[in-house]
Order: C-alpha cells, then sequence, then structure tokens
C-alpha cells in the first residue's frame, strides 16, 4: 500500500520525499476573466466545472437563518465552536506600552479587518469544521465584514451543516461558488460580491494557485494552504491499526495528499502496511485514498530523534508523535503546522474538536507560515508621543542619522522642535 519505503542512512536526501509534490496550475487567466465578465463569469464556470446552472450566487440571508440540521450534528458543531472559542479567545492581543527612555512613549495596538473572504472546500466533502475554523477566530477578531465562499452541493445548494456553522459564527454573506473563480471574485469583485482584504482559507491545487495570484496583486492571504498532508513518527509502542487510520484519515482527502511515515521499528512498518490492505476496504473513499498511498512513503529510521530531524526538515501540515514522552521533543520542532502527541491524539481531532485550528500551511510552506489564528484577522499599528524632554534626549542621535543618511529635512523637523524649547 505505501508507495516507497526507504532505510535511513548517513548521505539519506529528504527531498524525495517532497519529489512527487505536483506544481501548481497558472490561474491567471481565471482573474482576467471574472475581472471583465463579473457574475456572468462565475455563473459560467460554476456550469463548467461544477455542473450545475446557479439562479443566484448569494444564498439568501433568509435561508442561513432557516437552516437545519440532525440534533447530533447540531450538537457536535456546537462542540467544536466552543472550543475552537475557548482556545482562540485566549489569543487576543494585548496593546503594548512601553516608555522607551524619558518623554519617549512608543505604542503597539492591533485592529480587526474590515472585509474577509474565508472560502471553505465543498467539492467532494462538505467542510462544515473549516466554516468553524475560519468563522470563529475571524468573530473573535472583531472583523466587520466577513464573507464566505464554497462550492454548491450537486443538489445545486450550500450544504445545510455549513450555513448553520456559518450562522453561528455571525455569517450572513454566503456565496455559492468554488475554486479559483471563487478566490479571483474575492480579490478583483464582481457586480454581487465586493473586493475583500484579505483571504483565508484551504483548498485544492486551484485554490492554493489562486490564492497566491492574489497575494501577487496585493491581497492578503492568511497561507498557502492546499492538499492536506500528514508525517507519523510512531515507536514499537503504537498500535498499528491506528497508525493506519491516521494516515488513511488524510489519504481519503484526495490524490494530492502527502502521507508519510517514520519509524525505527521495522516491525511496525510492516504491521502498518497490512493494517492499510485491512482498513482499506472499509472506507468509501478508497479511490481517493488508494491514489493518495501511491506516492506515499515511509523510512526506517535508527532512532526517534532522527526521525524527529527528517519531520522538522519535511515541514509537514500535520505531525503526530505516536510514541513514548512525545512531549520531550516538542523542543527540537520548528517548522511544522501543528503537533498531536502521544498514541492516543489522533489529528481528526485537530479537524474537528480539540479547539485548535486545521488551517494549517501545507506544501513544506510551514517553514515560514504558521497556523491560522485570531491575528490573522487582525493588522497591527505602532504610535509614539514624544514630550519636550523627550525631544531633547532624541534630538542628537536622529540629527546623527539623518546627517549620515543625507536627510536634511528629516533634521530640520527635528531641529524646529527643539528650537521652540
Amino acid at each position: 500500500m505505501i508507495g516507497k519505503t526507504y532505510k535511513w542512512s548517513p548521505d539519506f536526501s529528504v527531498s524525495c520525499l517532497r519529489a512527487d509534490q505536483p506544481s501548481l496550475p497558472d490561474v491567471a487567466e481565471f482573474f482576467k476573466v471574472v475581472k471583465e465578465q463579473g457574475d456572468r463569469a462565475l455563473y459560467e464556470m460554476t456550469a463548467r466545472y461544477d455542473g450545475i446552472h446557479l439562479s443566484a450566487l448569494r444564498v439568501p440571508p433568509e435561508a442561513i437563518e432557516a437552516a437545519t440540521v440532525a440534533e447530533p450534528l447540531a450538537e457536535a458543531i456546537h462542540a467544536a465552536y466552543e472550543n475552537l472559542r475557548a482556545f482562540h479567545l485566549r489569543q487576543l492581543p494585548a496593546e503594548v506600552v512601553v516608555e522607551t527612555q524619558p518623554g519617549v512613549l512608543c505604542g503597539l495596538r492591533y485592529a480587526p479587518l474590515r472585509r474577509v473572504g474565508l472560502y471553505v472546500p465543498g467539492g467532494t466533502a462538505p467542510l462544515i469544521s473549516t466554516a468553524l475554523m475560519l468563522g470563529v477566530p475571524a468573530q473573535i477578531a472583531g472583523v466587520s465584514e466577513v464573507v464566505l465562499a464554497t462550492p454548491p452541493s450537486p443538489s445545486g445548494k450550500v450544504h445545510p451543516g455549513i450555513l448553520y456553522a456559518a450562522r453561528l459564527c455571525g455569517i450572513r454573506e454566503v456565496y455559492q461558488i468554488g475554486g479559483a473563480q471563487a478566490i479571483a471574485a474575492f480579490a478583483v469583485g464582481t457586480e454581487t460580491i465586493a473586493p475583500v482584504d484579505k483571504i483565508a482559507g484551504p483548498g485544492n491545487r486551484y485554490v492554493q494557485a489562486a490564492k497566491l495570484e492574489a497575494a501577487r496583486r496585493g491581497i492578503a492571504i492568511d497561507m498557502p494552504a492546499g492538499p492536506s498532508e500528514v508525517v507519523v513518527v510512531a515507536d514499537e509502542t503504537a498500535p498499528p491499526a491506528w497508525i493506519a487510520a491516521d494516515l488513511l484519515a488524510q489519504a481519503e482527502h484526495g490524490p494530492d495528499s502527502l502521507v508519510g511515515l517514520l519509524s525505527p521499528s521495522s516491525a511496525l512498518l510492516s504491521a502498518v502496511e497490512n493494517a492499510l490492505s485491512h482498513l482499506l476496504s472499509r472506507i468509501p473513499r478508497r479511490a481517493q485514498a488508494e491514489a493518495t498511498l501511491s506516492h506515499s512513503w515511509a523510512v526506517e529510521v535508527p532512532d526517534l530523534e532522527t526521525a524527529i530531524r527528517i519531520a522538522d526538515e519535511v515541514a509537514p501540515e500535520h505531525l503526530i508523535l505516536a510514541c513514548t514522552e512525545p512531549e520531550r521533543f516538542l523542543s527540537m520542532l520548528r517548522r511544522v503546522g501543528s503537533v498531536f502527541l502521544g498514541i492516543m491524539t489522533p489529528e481528526s481531532a485537530g479537524d474537528y474538536t480539540s479547539g485548535t485550528n486545521h488551517v494549517l500551511p501545507t506544501g513544506g510552506t510551514a517553514r515560514s507560515y504558521g497556523s491560522l489564528t485570531v491575528l490573522s484577522f487582525m493588522r497591527s499599528f505602532t504610535y509614539q508621543r514624544l514630550t519636550a524632554d523627550g525631544v531633547r534626549r532624541l534630538t542628537p542621535a536622529v540629527l546623527t542619522l539623518a546627517e549620515a543618511e543625507g536627510l536634511s529635512a528629516h533634521a530640520e523637523a527635528m531641529l524646529l522642535r527643539y528650537a521652540a524649547l
């Protein structure tokens, strides 16, 4: 089942573990057409790519208000919402005020963004959880206008679970469009959809490419969040069936996902291989999982420390440490999206209800990007105030630096105030 198996050696190169990742498509044409044709382009693209002829782009606000789901699902949505709120409320930043020296006050404040666009995948699986993962931190941040776009279901409507979650997060502007065209609409705007200040949310390669194109055009994005990834580090104490299930949980997302396993136990690697064969026969999305497993990998390593170093270099979206005393390895990690500690912590918990956010950097971008937080929907700005004493104290250094840089007007602005004291 696992595509490739390696045995670590001193010259082992981690580059082979991402060698099969496909390049991103060129989506500039989507932006051009949406900018030129507006709503008409969105209707035509939805018919072409989703096979659905929409009567309207926007979901009526009354339909959001009326959205209902079965009681067990409603309870699960509320449980996830409350855990997400509990975790994300603690992320609200405090104002920073520092007197850097007598008479010189400096401050840092945070303000919510005005209008943000949230993208919720919904093609082959309606990701209700993603609506919560995006909506909760935007709600806590205090964003004035939160807009959500998601592909319509085969019936031509947005899944009621997504609408239910959106309502819970205070979102009343929902559009039933998906793919690169939705991101383009967020970026350039149409007759119906006003452009946004920032775009957030995961998606397939086309969505990821479109977000990067939007960033190139000056629209902020949360991160490159594309096809899902998991790397599992496991020792001999990990139940093979549990590890196999963790791998399949990512593999079933689709053929572009990345799935990897690192272990010093050859017996475990063999047992996981057998468990995968058994579990595959029980999941409905077997075809998607098999496509992902065809380019998955496993590495037999000499010890867990080596496994951690390799995992950190791969920089995966999700990292599961299915081993004893996993906390001891946290200090070694710098480049991962989210970490799941111990054999009792499946990645599924973070995907749905633990409280952490599942919108995470993919494709190795965890080297420089972090997970989605409340701060993703806020921006910072600084301020300063000088007293007369502050002017006296700062003037010598300001004049010296301005002279060194050849910027005499900078010096003059300071000298005028100094002369008035």
